[in-house]
């Protein structure tokens, strides 16, 4: 079949046999400078090369130009005139010389590769390879058809793409009839694929915040749209997995006494509650581990969210709403009962913990506000526990507890019909019942780790090292930024050890098993153990809460991206805002501030200014798609 000067194709490229030794000796079009074919010289085995026509060919280069190696509608109309003539019935297969004799004239050469290139891109025949030989066979008229309108579909969709590009480059899509590709560059820029879509053919750089701008600038995503929980991989909405209503237990107690739960106004899920009953000081937590068995379905959707996500939309919640009816604290009023974990602490003059004991109960819960835990702070109920409060902050302090405070500011969202809706930014007020609830909260966690310890129970523990701290911090709120610097990370584990910044030699995490997957396997453990079942082992603790733990901070990343995006879209609503700046740290001309007003940190060109300085801000350039604010002094 081969013979010296046969025209063949190689890797799809037109070839001709130069010798045949103990392999082919072939030249081939490699490609094409200046319109002529380049030609290269290889030694093939047979198998490598398909047989088109006997020939001879004197000259490869003569025989092919850049356009005849491509389908045309010259020998596509051959082709189509040869099938026609075939008996579809037949289905006889032929081979590619067989093919030509019927189509062209074949004696001359130049037609052989022109009618390859456009057999094998046609619908008429079916192509077969049977060792070096191509064999085709006529397809049916309704194969053909089918085949046709495809090929018509896939033009269309081309010629379709083709012109939404051009509007693309120029901004001025149709958003209706273009939404269909807008919601590809839409998943691009919300990190749900990774290979972005047209913005190389409209000349915008691939990167998701370029994705971004272009879908801000063609009106398909608004200032409004926040994209960074999807980005993180994070729901905006709550979790769906239904929790059952909470199990009947014969030993839940039922507490006569009062407890306090105190959070910000229009809190929607309270999970923890204090009483002092003159001789203990009682935590109450939401008790959701009651059902949240270990690996169970709800377990391990909680697991993967590890934390409810608050962001100035709304909160997305680890357990779902459902849950909150049956697990939250105080919701159906003081006079309903709600169930609890109780912690029972006894505490010597000095706050340190001397006897803990667990159990589940029953209490009646009252809810207050920040504000109005203050406002009753000497009333016969919170007197006490506002001077345990004192006395604990004292004790942690004296053992190395380091306080930092920065004022902070809440990001509201005000809904307007058909439009973005209003940013307010509005300082939060410092409470003397923040600092009630947390020094209650870091007893209870105090407590729990002491008690986890003391009876062998694998637990998470919350550590962190002792800071490098300067010799010398500034005043103000510069030395609280240095001091901020100098803090370690965190580190959640089974081994227990101190948490330097809270002064605590032990410490764990268990105020809110609603919202924070760690808490809710350290309640899942201290059930397990009240109730005389096998704990965890630390193995199967330290998965879960690693597990859960790296959720959580993409919720934290997430939290905070949010809210930096909502800061910048209030901004680009009030472009003349100013507002108050204190220079936190000097670094050459350039000084980081401390904007009070808006609760955030910021770089500003400021050579001259000393540490704590004041100075007036207003806003330059903003770049909402990089989470990026230009101030400058006013």
């Amino acid at each position: 079949m081969f013979r010296k000067a046969s025209l063949i194709i190689y890797k799809q490229k037109p070839a001709v046999i130069q010798a045949i030794e103990d392999k082919i000796s072939i030249s081939f079009v490699s490609g094409f400078k200046g319109g002529k074919a380049l030609i290269e010289n290889q030694k093939v085995r047979d198998k490598d090369i398909l047989f088109l026509h006997p020939g001879p060919a004197e000259n490869l280069a003569n025989l092919v130009t850049e356009d005849n190696i491509k389908a045309s509608d010259t020998f596509t109309k051959a082709i189509i005139e040869t099938w026609e003539l075939l008996d579809e019935e037949d289905q006889q297969a032929f081979r590619f010389d067989e093919i030509a004799e019927l189509s062209i004239d074949t004696k001359v050469l130049e037609n052989i590769f022109p009618l390859y290139f456009s057999l094998i891109d046609s619908v008429y025949f079916k192509t077969e390879q049977k060792e070096s030989q191509l064999f085709f066979t006529a397809r049916s008229k309704d194969e053909v058809a089918a085949l046709l309108e495809k090929e018509n579909e896939k033009q269309n969709e081309a010629a379709i793409k083709d012109a939404f590009i051009k509007r693309l480059r120029k901004k001025n899509v149709d958003l209706e009839s273009d939404a269909k590709f807008l919601q590809e560059i839409e998943a691009f820029a919300l990190g749900k694929t990774d290979k972005p879509k047209y913005l190389k053919e409209a000349h915008v750089k691939e990167t998701i915040e370029e994705a971004h701008k272009l879908l801000l600038d063609v009106g398909f995503w608004t200032m409004s749209k926040n994209p960074y929980p999807t980005r993180h991989g994070l729901s905006m909405h709550s979790s769906t997995s239904f929790l059952d209503s909470p199990p009947h237990e014969d030993d839940r107690i039922k507490l006569e006494h009062l407890a306090y739960a105190i959070d910000n106004e229009g809190s929607t899920d309270p999970d923890d509650a204090i009483a002092y009953d003159g001789e203990h000081l009682w935590i109450h937590i939401a008790d959701p581990a009651s059902t949240v068995l270990p690996d169970s379905a709800i377990d391990k959707a909680a697991r993967n969210r590890g934390a409810t996500l608050y962001i100035p939309e709304g909160a997305s919640r680890m357990l779902s709403e459902k849950s909150l009816k049956d697990y939250a604290l105080g919701l159906e009023g003081e006079n309903s009962y709600s169930r609890a974990l109780s912690f029972k602490i006894r505490i010597t003059e000095d706050a340190a913990i001397e006897d803990i004991s667990i159990l589940k109960s029953f209490v009646k819960v009252k809810r207050l506000s920040y504000k109005e835990a203050d406002e009753q702070k000497n009333s016969s109920q919170l007197a006490p526990l506002f001077h345990l409060a004192e006395k604990n902050f004292i004790k942690r302090k004296n053992a190395g507890a380091i306080q930092i405070q920065f004022p902070e500011a809440s990001v509201v969202l005000k809904k307007n019909e058909g439009a973005d809706p209003s940013v307010e930014i509005t300082a939060l007020v410092e409470y003397e019942s923040f600092a009630l609830v947390r020094e209650m909260m870091l007893l209870a966690g105090e407590a729990a780790a002491r008690f986890a310890f003391k009876n062998n129970i694998p637990f998470p523990y919350v550590s962190q090292e002792e800071p490098d701290i300067p010799k010398k911090l500034p005043d103000g709120l510069a030395g609280q930024y240095r001091l901020r610097k100098s803090m370690k990370a965190r580190s959640l584990g089974v081994t227990p050890s101190q948490h330097a910044s809270l002064g605590l030699s032990f410490y764990s995490q268990v105020s809110s098993p609603l919202r924070r997957y760690s808490d809710l396997v350290a309640h899942q453990q201290i059930r397990l153990f009240l109730d005389n079942k096998t704990v965890l082992t630390g193995d199967a603790v330290l998965e879960r809460i690693s597990q859960g733990d790296a959720a959580s901070r993409a919720i934290m990343r997430a939290s905070r991206e949010s809210e930096l995006h909502w800061k910048l879209v209030y901004l680009l609503q009030n472009p003349e805002w100013e507002g108050r700046g204190i220079i936190l740290e000097q670094k050459g001309k350039t000084a980081i501030v401390f904007i009070e007003s808006l609760a955030m940190e910021a770089s500003v060109h400021a050579p001259k200014a000393e540490l704590n300085d004041e100075i007036f801000l207003r806003v330059g350039k903003i770049q909402l798609t990089k989470l990026e604010v230009q101030f400058i002094e006013a």
